[in-house]
């Protein structure tokens, strides 16, 4: 009997396996992975291109070392829960995503990811600019927590 899982008014199959998340931006593009079963996100890689053939690219890679079940993507939204242009992106980026890899994707909430990401970083000891480099990644680590948090 397959179970589902309900995020923001969408069914969605629950599928076991890696999963890998993304934080999309229009210069930077960060990515999180973690496995269904533990479920617990791990910071993976920033995509470091606004060219999307280079993004592609590195994500077929990615997609091609980790074999994912599933993707999931951040939808930024204003603080009211109102779309923006960012929103626009992040929805086409997904759409994108799952139409070149035939995998099914999830978008979730990713309202104050990218602050708690610095906040995680900062109790890390990662500091101002030394956090540029692991910000994108780290908040893909956020919003995919939170997909894993929604499954219980």
């Amino acid at each position: 009997m397959q179970t589902h899982l309900r995020i923001q008014d969408r069914t969605y199959p629950a599928l076991e396996g890696t999963v890998l998340a993304f934080d999309f931006g229009e210069k930077r593009i960060g990515v999180a992975m973690g496995e269904s079963i533990l479920k617990i996100a791990h910071p993976l890689f920033t995509i470091d291109s606004e060219i999307n053939d280079i993004r592609f690219g590195q994500i077929l890679a990615l997609i091609q070392e980790w074999r994912p079940a599933l993707l999931v993507v951040g939808l930024p939204l204003s603080v009211d829960g109102e779309e923006h242009a960012l929103t626009k992106l992040s929805k086409r980026f997904a759409q994108r995503l799952e139409g070149r890899f035939s995998l099914p994707v999830v978008l979730i909430d990713e309202r104050f990811s990218s602050a708690e990401a610095s906040q995680n970083l900062n109790q890390s000891g990662v500091y101002g600019r030394q956090q540029k480099v692991m910000i994108d990644q780290v908040a893909a680590q956020t919003i995919l927590q939170s997909y894993f948090d929604q499954m219980h």
